[in-house]
């Protein structure tokens, strides 16, 4: 299904029927397939939303330069079209700056917010960041390949990750995706008044465990949980505990 706001065709999926609502923020390069294990557990209790961003699975990218206020707009406007109001809202790395703007900008009322490793606060490289968040999730992504394709896959990676430069996404997305690291997002957080359930991985060097304990200094009312051996992507490394975790938040357990 398409969801259209001026340039911009948005691709999102709708899973299950339950009276409550769950939307899924995925982060930066990530799809609604990086979900599955998720859509499938909660697909019988909600029904979900999640969408593929412009530039990535079946959304083009616009002919212009974004912001990550232009993502967030996307969203709110998306969630007014599905009459979404007051979600379970899962937010993983870059989705979690659309969940910031969302509740500290917008002031979008959701009840409840589950934030996995988000981003959010300026990093001091971006070159060097952005080389080491498209590889680590690349890397992720050998699983899903074939055996046979894995070793030559790897090799392919490190080679083109290990040189000095960094325009390995498409030339027309990097000035979007320096908008939206330039941008601080510090200056929202305490606005948030959601109850915030922070998840976080202990050895994250994309979005490092400092981040999480501001978000939880700042934010009124959250909990943070972490896990030692947890990297950026804890929803896929400790995802039936993570289930569990958010099943005792939600049901206030």
């Amino acid at each position: 299904m398409y969801f259209k706001s001026k340039d911009i065709q948005m691709y999102y999926e709708k899973y299950g029927n339950g009276n409550d609502i769950m939307l899924i923020l995925p982060g930066w390069g990530e799809t609604r397939k990086t979900f599955n294990k998720i859509i499938e557990y909660y697909k019988n209790i909600y029904t979900i939303y999640i969408m593929d961003y412009p530039g990535f699975g079946n959304t083009k990218f616009p002919s212009r330069d974004l912001t990550i206020y232009d993502y967030a707009l996307l969203i709110k406007e998306f969630m007014i079209s599905e009459k979404i109001s007051n979600p379970v809202l899962l937010a993983h790395s870059f989705g979690g700056r659309i969940a910031i703007i969302l509740t500290g900008y917008f002031n979008i009322k959701i009840e409840k917010m589950i934030l996995m490793d988000i981003a959010g606060i300026r990093r001091k490289s971006i070159k060097r960041w952005l080389k080491q968040k498209i590889y680590k999730f690349r890397k992720k992504c050998n699983v899903f390949l074939p055996k046979r394709f894995r070793k030559n896959y790897l090799k392919r990676l490190k080679n083109k990750y290990g040189s000095t430069d960094y325009n390995s996404l498409r030339k027309n997305m990097i000035k979007t995706f320096t908008n939206v690291i330039n941008e601080d997002l510090r200056k929202y957080v305490n606005k948030i008044s959601s109850e915030v359930l922070l998840i976080w991985g202990m050895r994250d060097i994309d979005t490092p465990l400092k981040d999480g304990y501001f978000f939880n200094k700042k934010i009124k009312d959250s909990a943070l949980i972490i896990f030692p051996y947890g990297t950026h992507f804890t929803y896929l490394e400790y995802h039936i505990q993570i289930l569990s975790i958010i099943d005792c938040f939600v049901n206030n357990t």
